[in-house]
């Protein structure tokens, strides 16, 4: 039985085994295609689509950011208007412009441009043509109050002598000199290359300026090196990782590595030569040259109200670098999540920063009727050598280190470069930038994953060409959708972030531009638990939840508490009004009391009796003799109104029952009661109705207060 089965197994094994090969080959065919696709609609960025990081037009983004610069914030962009070309607004030094709104001017300049507004179109077309690559000077940044600028260009196309010229270019660097009060303010140029380097670029009709050409500016050099030594500096740094940290690419420990037990192989020499492995590397003097430069630039703008020039070769290499970490420095908005996204957006990638060449990112080239075929040069630097699972959810990776990409003429690590940099600014001032090194490291990785579309290929112009921002997703909504869960206790936000206290420009001093190696980026593969040097930051954000909970709970503590309060003062306000009617019925009260005391009195004046029952219904006996049967009365009160008071008053009235013998009677109440009444019988107050002689009903009122207020007639008084 036993062998019968195994036959039959085999046998069944054997028969579906082309159908199982069928589907390992679609598998692989499914693997292949996302490792290596050969036309861009095959990238995971394409096919996965927005979903819910959806794109917004970046365009619209950029001019907004125009129009925040220009001071016209009550201005809002759309793509009406960028269809419509109404997007040139200007203030009183500046203008958005739109002659490279096709991309015909300059490929790698964005559709809008920032000029002085004394500069026409015309002038701006005839400027670009003596800079390299027509990238001609441009507004990146302007002071809101001072209108010093920050302007940025390619190197000028001088030649090998020096002796080239342009009217429109120097003109437009002249007006990036202008006061309001029509005055010149100082210029400064400059120039990111090494002397040397800028004198060697001569040689291929590149160079420097002159300051004699330019009116009152001055030329400095910085000194940072091209794209190759940043590169090669890079190699040297991953390798010193690789070897001194604690676990290596081959897995050994560095403390076993050389048969050491010691940090960095055992010995003291072998901790120097680790060191001064670290020193070769050059990387940290990179950082320190490009964080000195930027510094300079703010200190320039922000001390002396100086305009700065700022260029290198090609000017989206070194020059974003400067020009972009010296916006950060200047302006405490680009220090926000909005900010640096703004600033990123427009210093990188409006202004043509070549991430597929230095990065690694899908580029394209254009044939037949607009099909895509990646670019095979750089496939292998976009493969990252190992991820990383973050507590945030994020799958992060290394930059590319391959030995085609160190041989690649185009990869360097400048956009790396530089957010080093902005770590180490967040390092001097940690109270100063909403954001985490935690920010930086995830957004780093997003970008290197090529998940989302946001710095695919080199150019504005090439994004727009494939409609990236509708077809992939966006890297700032995913970053935006994972703080919103947590809100600020999440990772990316700094606990210290302090916005009033950091409202200004950021000057380093020049002692405190003494970088190290940046934690968190550097040290999370080779030695983890270094790069964790959050904690604090973690355990204030565990005390800031416990705050905000505490917060809430106060919240909803004081609501409580004024609930309580507004009720126990309407029940105040209502025993108030309690009060008041309970007065108000005491004093009618006593009123009445009065009046009927009154009316009692005078009615037993005459000689009658009240008796008062328990209905409340008064029995007033007059006696017209003692000796003689009672008559009886019923008294009631009713509301009248007296012809001689504006007002209406509660009066008294009496329902007398009289019998035949009973006008004696009502002439003496009538008299006794009625001053008014004349000695022959007569009313003087006829209106009164206080006496109806002859019949067999009598009322009788009395007004008491009415009477006071009456005028008296002197004819009453006078004899007739």
């Amino acid at each position: 039985m036993i062998v019968i089965y195994k036959l039959e197994y085999r046998a069944s094994e054997v028969a579906l085994q082309p159908a199982f090969s069928s589907v390992r080959r679609a598998i692989y065919d499914a693997l292949l295609k996302c490792t290596k696709p050969t036309i861009l609609w095959d990238l995971y960025a394409f096919m996965a689509g927005p979903s819910s990081f959806q794109n917004t037009s970046s365009l619209v983004r950029l001019l907004d950011e125009y129009f925040r610069l220009i001071g016209k914030v009550s201005h809002h962009a759309s793509m009406d208007m960028i269809e419509s070309g109404s997007f040139t607004l200007s203030n009183d030094l500046w203008r958005i412009s739109g002659v490279n709104s096709s991309y015909t001017m300059c490929q790698n300049y964005p559709f809008a441009l920032v000029v002085p507004k004394s500069i026409s179109d015309d002038e701006v077309l005839q400027a670009c043509k003596f800079r390299a690559r027509c990238r001609l000077p441009v507004i990146s940044w302007c002071h809101p109050v001072t209108g010093a600028a920050l302007a940025r260009s390619s190197q000028p196309l001088v030649g090998l002598m020096r002796n080239m010229r342009s009217n429109m270019d120097e003109k437009l660097v002249a007006a990036l000199c202008s006061n309001l009060d029509g005055s010149r303010r100082k210029l400064y140029i400059a120039d990111a290359r090494p002397r040397k380097n800028a004198l060697a670029n001569g040689a291929m009709g590149g160079g420097s300026e002159s300051s004699s050409n330019y009116f009152q500016s001055e030329i400095i050099f910085f000194g940072i090196d091209n794209i190759h030594a940043m590169r090669e500096s890079f190699v040297r740094l991953r390798e010193y990782m690789d070897t001194h940290g604690r676990t290596s690419s081959d897995g050994m420990s560095s403390f076993l590595r050389h048969g050491g037990s010691i940090w960095g192989g055992g010995n003291l020499s072998s901790m120097s030569a680790s060191v001064s492995t670290l020193g070769d590397s050059g990387w940290l003097l990179h950082i320190q040259n490009v964080l000195a430069g930027a510094a300079w630039i703010a200190a320039r703008i922000a001390m002396e109200k100086a305009s700065v020039l700022v260029h290198c070769s090609d000017g989206w290499d070194r020059t974003s670098q400067l020009v972009s970490l010296a916006n950060l420095l200047l302006d405490p908005y680009y220090r926000t999540f909005r900010g640096f996204q703004a600033l990123v957006e427009k210093d990188w990638l409006a202004f043509g920063h070549p991430f597929s060449d230095r990065v690694g990112t899908p580029s394209i080239s254009e044939f037949g009727n607009m099909s895509f075929e990646l670019s095979r040069q750089q496939s292998s630097t976009s493969i990252p050598s190992s991820p990383m699972h973050q507590s945030s959810g994020t799958f992060a990776s290394q930059p590319p280190v391959s030995s085609h990409a160190h041989n690649s003429n185009n990869y360097s690590p400048i956009f790396l470069q530089w957010a080093d940099c902005v770590s180490q600014v967040m390092r001097m001032y940690p109270f100063a930038f909403e954001f985490s090194a935690a920010f930086l490291v995830d957004f780093l990785d997003c970008m290197f994953s090529s998940r989302f579309g946001n710095f695919f290929f080199n150019s504005e112009k090439e994004r727009l060409q494939v409609n990236v921002f509708e077809s992939c997703g966006c890297v700032w909504a995913y970053l935006a959708d994972m703080r919103r869960s947590e809100g600020n206790s999440h990772v990316h936000c700094n606990p210290f972030y302090d916005s009033l206290k950091y409202n200004g420009p950021l000057l380093p001093p020049a002692a405190a531009l003494a970088p190290t190696l940046w934690p968190q980026f550097h040290l999370r593969w080779a030695c983890p638990e270094e790069a964790q040097s959050g904690e604090i930051e973690a355990q204030c954000r565990k005390i800031k939840l416990k705050n905000s909970e505490m917060e809430k709970a106060k919240e909803v503590a004081d609501r409580k508490l004024r609930e309580n309060a507004n009720a126990i003062e309407s029940l105040n306000a209502e025993l108030r009004r309690e009060k008041l009617l309970n007065i108000s019925a005491m004093t009618k009260a006593k009123r009445i009391i009065k009046e009927n005391t009154d009316i009692k009195r005078a009615i037993q004046s005459i000689g009658c009796k009240i008796h008062i029952s328990n209905s409340g219904d008064c029995i007033l006996d007059i006696e017209n003799n003692p000796e003689k049967a009672v008559q009886k009365l019923h008294f009631s009160s009713r509301q009248v109104s007296s012809s001689t008071v504006n007002n209406d008053k509660k009066d008294i009235s009496l329902s007398v029952t009289e019998d035949d013998d009973g006008n004696n009677v009502i002439s003496r109440i009538c008299e006794t009661l009625c001053p008014f009444r004349s000695r022959d019988g007569g009313c003087m107050w006829p209106n009164g109705g206080c006496a109806q002689l002859g019949s067999q009903f009598v009322g009788l009122k009395a007004n008491f207060d009415a009477f006071d207020r009456l005028s008296i007639d002197d004819s009453y008084f006078k004899p007739k």
